[in-house]
């Protein structure tokens, strides 16, 4: 066994959304909201974005049997569990479709009073509290009612502590979304709050991006996440279906 770590683990985000159409034409427009009218954890896929998950599935479903996940989690909200029914429909699990577990842990970073609004909007609204985040950190601060990224780390790593638990030496897919990609690497690469703020200032997750580690021990014995593929988009250029990387549907979502 490794340590109680699966095989490999993939972690995806969620096809293009809905909510992600929507703010970037009210940024476009220079809005102060964004116009969905559902709550974030009910914001579907875009047919775009249902295009990119049914992709996704297919490529993971012309891996050889014995190297395609045994299981796969995700976010309860709905255009994650969209996203990961499609890739289980499509023959991603060994064995054939399977339902996907959902769990809480992985949800989006809830925003708070931030909810809804475009940047420009929280500046107008908010400008003192806009003023603590530029000083604080978006990886510290935590809007009134909502969390911070350290917030969303925390539970994390229970999620974690249950997949080593569950399902060690095992291969799991994981489907969330963009600031949860961020901080499981964060967790997985013991990095700092410096480190993991440069790669997301270095580019938006890929809407369906894959982000793979291996865990396979040392001379030792010992076992380390190891990243061998980070932000891949290889499966949408194959299908056809263009990439997306838009920011999610809230303010701070990056």
């Amino acid at each position: 066994m490794r340590q109680n770590w699966p095989e490999r683990m993939w972690i995806v985000r969620h096809g293009q959304s809905q909510g992600n159409v929507a703010r970037d034409e009210a940024d476009e427009a220079g809005l102060h909201e964004i116009g969905i009218d559902v709550r974030d954890v009910d914001v579907p896929l875009s047919e775009l974005g249902f295009r990119q998950a049914e992709a996704t599935g297919r490529w993971f479903a012309q891996l050889p049997d014995g190297e395609r996940p045994d299981i796969i989690l995700s976010s309860p909200y709905v255009r994650a569990r969209q996203t990961a029914k499609a890739i289980c429909e499509a023959g991603a699990l060994r064995g054939g479709p399977q339902k996907p577990i959902v769990d809480e842990r992985l949800r989006e970073r809830e925003f708070g009073i931030f909810d809804r609004l475009t940047t420009a909007g929280t500046r107008a609204r908010f400008p003192e509290e806009a003023e603590h985040r530029a000083m604080l950190g978006k990886f510290y601060h935590r809007p009134p009612g909502g969390e911070s990224w350290a917030d969303v780390i925390l539970r994390l790593r229970s999620m974690l502590n249950t997949i080593n638990l569950h399902y060690n030496d095992k291969r799991v897919l994981v489907v969330c979304h963009q600031v949860v990609v961020l901080c499981l690497r964060y967790i997985l690469e013991e990095l700092e709050e410096g480190e993991i703020l440069a790669i997301d200032k270095q580019a938006d997750i890929l809407n369906c991006g894959i982000c793979v580690y291996d865990f396979e021990p040392d001379t030792e014995g010992l076992c380390a996440p190891k990243l061998t593929l980070w932000n891949h988009g290889a499966p949408l250029e194959a299908e056809g279906a263009p990439k997306t990387a838009e920011p999610d549907a809230v303010v701070g979502s990056r």
